[in-house]
């Protein structure tokens, strides 16, 4: 009896982790990125496609298997560290995006007054993506996405003139600079897989310069073997969200992209944040040398975001010229 009875216990604990794993392995597959006709309105209104890309990669983010897992506390989720990097990666373009879209994006000029849907949308995606209870941040976030959609609403309503959305180059560069130290700092992170030895560039360029305390002139930076899976595909889930995006700009900025005959330069952008999407095939994110035997997988993430990037100064370099 005692034997049966050690034979079902085992058993059991054996199925429920096997349950456990299949769940994890279905609620890491990566959602499918935003094409661009989910982005287009009929009629099209400036706008329409920035903000529906919002809502889109927020409400993907809460509505995908197993919802939105960064704040999970019990098993299989809490035990899962690849998709709520994912998801963070993704909700930092969200908030990137929602600011400068009430900074900058929704006003005419610096003295004009903030929207009022957008006041109310950009802080609740600030909230801790860790927070579970009182309030938990898929609540926030609902709401946020809410409060985007009351904004796209108005600006889609020709009776509301008091919403706007202003698609200028000085705008567009507002949003490319937040793009811009966003790849940037996901592009050193990736490098640092390896460890690299960096110099201190933090004060070049100004002899008058000064920093608050004295920093070493060379360090070696490396990321911890524990994090590269997390940087990696927190940086996936950053670019996964960002091409949404990108599509978005190209359709919202058309006029003034042709104007500058800067669109191949947002399509070159486009093109290799669709690399970065590419399905990876080993079970696990490896972390072989530069020049070794073995794949690096940041490495590989790490040049297609520089190239992005480079993309990205180049068009925003387009935007500034007369």
């Amino acid at each position: 009896m005692v034997a049966l009875n050690r034979k079902w216990v085992i058993g059991s604990t054996v199925g429920l982790v096997l349950l456990g794993w299949l769940i994890a392995v279905w609620w890491s597959i990566e959602p499918d990125a935003i094409e661009y006709a989910q982005l287009r309105s009929e009629p099209q209104v400036t706008g329409y496609a920035t903000t529906t890309a919002a809502i889109l990669i927020t409400e993907t983010l809460l509505n995908k298997p197993g919802g939105f897992l960064s704040n999970d506390k019990l098993p299989p989720s809490v035990l899962m560290d690849n998709m709520p990097a994912f998801e963070f990666g993704a909700l930092e373009q969200v908030r990137d995006l929602t600011l400068v879209m009430r900074k900058d994006l929704s006003r005419s000029q610096s003295q004009s007054t903030a929207d009022p849907d957008l006041q109310k949308a950009q802080p609740k995606f600030n909230i801790d993506h860790r927070s579970w209870i009182i309030p938990s941040a898929e609540s926030q976030y609902r709401e946020g996405a809410a409060s985007l959609r009351a904004y796209r609403d108005r600006i889609s309503d020709p009776t509301q003139p008091t919403a706007q959305f202003y698609a200028r180059a000085d705008n567009l560069v507002a949003l490319l600079d937040q793009v811009d130290k966003r790849l940037g700092s996901l592009s050193q992170r990736l490098s640092a897989s390896v460890g690299q030895s960096r110099l201190n560039t933090d004060l070049a360029g100004d002899s008058s310069a000064s920093s608050s305390t004295l920093t070493v002139s060379d360090q070696i930076v490396k990321t911890s073997w524990w994090k590269i899976d997390d940087v990696f595909y927190e940086s996936r889930g950053s670019c996964w969200a960002l091409l949404g995006i990108m599509r978005a700009v190209e359709l919202d900025f058309e006029q003034v992209l042709e104007k500058k005959n800067a669109t191949v330069s947002l399509q070159q952008i486009i093109r290799e944040l669709e690399a970065t999407q590419e399905t990876v095939w080993s079970p696990m994110v490896l972390n072989g040398s530069g020049f070794g035997i073995v794949a690096n997988h940041s490495l590989v993430m790490a040049n297609y975001i520089s190239r992005a990037n480079a993309a990205l100064i180049d068009l925003k370099q387009l935007l500034t010229q007369g």
